[in-house]
């Protein structure tokens, strides 16, 4: 248990039996009337934001969050493979779980696995991750280097827009958030 003035950025709360991530808060002292703390939450498993507003002091219940760095192993088929790289103990995760990262996870890559009483909350990956080209139709002449973008298929199978002068065999940086491009990666 924790009081509102001991909340913080990242802190994982359990309201109503739900996980909640405070993303912001802001104590108020108004000239009338008793403190309060306002805060943004978002839901840890269906990314959902609210803001609410507790009164100061108020006692909320923190939920304890254990963030692992995880190398991926491989996919058979029903669920994705981890390894935790102290202890060498792997962990299957759900499709749903992994979500859109299955995109840009490449074997042997490391990534954060979140977890709550043994449930896997939620994997992230690095803010951008370095991947081949597999195949993209060529450039024409006179595309120029601003400008159109065209649809590039990377190694993972994932399929990004990349400016019209990238060519099959390059490797590019992608940004997981948005799937977007953001550089050639010199080789």
């Amino acid at each position: 248990m924790a009081t509102t003035n001991d909340l913080k950025n990242g802190l994982v709360l359990n309201i109503d039996g739900q996980l909640w991530t405070v993303i912001e808060f802001q104590h108020v002292k108004p000239g009338k009337g008793p403190a309060f703390v306002r805060t943004k939450l978002k839901n840890v498993e269906s990314g959902k934001t609210v803001d609410r507003t507790f009164n100061a002091g108020t006692k909320v219940e923190t939920a304890n969050v254990d963030k692992r760095t995880m190398q991926y192993l491989y996919n058979d088929g029903t669920s994705f493979v981890f390894m935790d790289i102290q202890s060498y103990e792997q962990l299957e995760v759900s499709p749903e779980i992994v979500g859109d990262a299955a995109n840009f996870m490449l074997e042997n890559q490391e990534a954060i696995v979140a977890t709550n009483d043994g449930r896997v909350l939620y994997v992230e990956l690095p803010a951008s991750v370095e991947l081949l080209v597999t195949y993209t139709e060529p450039g024409l002449q006179g595309d120029r280097s601003t400008g159109g973008t065209k649809p590039a298929t990377l190694e993972t199978g994932a399929s990004v827009a990349v400016p019209l002068f990238i060519t099959t065999g390059e490797k590019i940086k992608v940004d997981t958030r948005d799937s977007s491009y953001l550089g050639r990666v010199s080789q």
